[in-house]
């Protein structure tokens, strides 16, 4: 199941849920040691290729950037710091003044662009209206008599002053008009950089308050990395006082050497009560197998073709189902049975997450519940390598001398049995 995890580099959300915290932090533990493993293996493999093809010194050369810095009269680096020499303003009033120029120098733009409008308007307006005006006295004065034609050049005098006065007025009350919208608009300008600096500041205060969340998630993740190398030094201790005791049936790596296992294969055989397990695969186990359970029906098989042959929930020396085995019951009937126990009073349930089974455990404050990994030939908590026990009854007497977890020192002191007839294992049996 481990590998597994760690070749597809997921786990189902349903199966963490059940993995208590110091398993998750192993687990989350292994799956990084596995990506940066990878990284590894694939950074060098690039680097080998770009060697052999001479990329890597021309993609340097070619992406190469310098810095050079301006010096002082000292020889160092010339550094300013606004607002500390002599004469500099404070930056509140520098921004202030930069803000209200801008705005003026914009408004100005566009009243400008206006008032060429209004001219353009205007000129063609008064434009018009005089041809209009001339239009009309040549029809109507065309026959007249000389002197008539003096009056009519003059009244056309008269009436072009009087539109120079109108158009004049116009062009006053126009560049009013405009004054008023410049200020106006210079006072709506200034506000929306207002507003934007605001917002800036703001937006500053959400990226200090954003670096604050990620150095704390750093400094979370650096300590969920720190106990999960503790728990796995404390599991490879636990390991090696399993190894001496003659209880663990596979190892890892790090402890399989050939005295060792030869250690361990005379005390198993010299022990009567614990003959020696030997780790292969269990008659009529399906090389197709899911990787998890799909039904229970499919875990009732499961259990009476590859589990009963091996011993698994009995009693090592009489044979006798084991007080603490239970059958498929669900967390919450777990936690019902245990909870007017002590502590230190567990039970082992079949799990519907795994193929395995699931170790709930009562403690002072609450409930522990830990999955058991029994799909390897051998049976060990999920996410630990190291203590591999070849029957399920090895794992629960080794955890009644030593603790599960460093943190937790859960120790495996009372059996919770049946409270039910027929027992809740009773289909697994029949």
């Amino acid at each position: 199941m481990l590998q597994q995890i760690l070749r597809n580099m997921y786990i189902d959300p349903d199966l963490l849920a059940e993995l208590n915290e110091e398993q998750k932090q192993i687990l989350f533990y292994k799956m990084r040691e596995e990506q940066t493993r990878r990284w590894s293996e694939w950074d060098a493999n690039l680097d080998k290729v770009e060697s052999k093809m001479k990329i890597k010194a021309k993609f340097q050369h070619n992406n190469s950037k310098h810095i050079q810095w301006l010096r002082g009269a000292d020889g160092d680096v010339w550094v300013w710091i606004m607002g500390d020499a002599h004469g500099d303003k404070p930056y509140e009033q520098i921004s202030e003044e930069l803000m209200a120029e801008r705005a003026r120098h914009q408004a100005q733009e566009e009243a400008e662009e206006q008032w060429k409008q209004k001219e353009a308007e205007i000129k063609k307006k008064f434009r018009d209206a005089m041809a209009k005006e001339k239009a009309r006295i040549v029809a109507e004065k065309w026959k007249v008599e000389i002197e008539d034609r003096k009056a009519a050049k003059l009244m056309e005098k008269m009436f072009q002053e009087e539109l120079k006065k109108r158009e004049d007025e116009e062009r006053r009350k126009g560049e009013e008009q405009i004054r008023q919208r410049e200020e106006q608009r210079a006072e709506e300008l200034y506000l929306s950089l207002k507003r934007a600096q605001q917002q800036s500041h703001r937006n500053d205060n959400e990226e200090e308050v954003w670096q604050a969340l990620l150095r704390r998630s750093k400094a979370a993740d650096e300590e969920r990395k720190h106990k999960a190398r503790r728990a796995r030094a404390e599991y490879h201790r636990q390991s090696l006082r399993a190894i001496q005791k003659g209880k663990v049936a596979g190892l890892s790596n790090l402890f399989q050497t050939a005295s060792l296992n030869n250690a361990q294969e005379s005390r198993l055989e010299s022990n009567s009560a614990a003959p020696l397990v030997k780790l292969q695969a269990p008659v009529g186990t399906s090389l197709e197998q899911p990787s998890r359970p799909i039904s229970r029906d499919v875990i009732v098989r499961w259990f009476k073709e590859e589990q009963l042959p091996r011993g698994a929930g009995m009693e090592t020396s009489t044979g006798a189902i084991a007080p603490w085995f239970h059958g498929i019951i669900s967390r919450e009937a777990a936690e019902e049975l245990l909870m007017n126990k002590s502590e230190g009073t567990f039970l082992v349930r079949i799990s519907e997450k795994i193929w395995g089974y699931t170790l709930s455990y009562r403690q002072q404050s609450g409930f522990k519940h830990f999955l058991v990994d029994a799909s390897g030939g051998f049976y060990s908590f999920l996410g630990v390598d190291p203590n591999r026990h070849a029957t399920l009854t090895d794992l629960i007497d080794f955890h009644k001398e030593e603790v599960i977890t460093s943190s937790g020192g859960e120790l495996l002191v009372e059996p919770c049995g049946q409270v039910k007839n027929p027992p809740d294992y009773s289909m697994l049996f029949n």
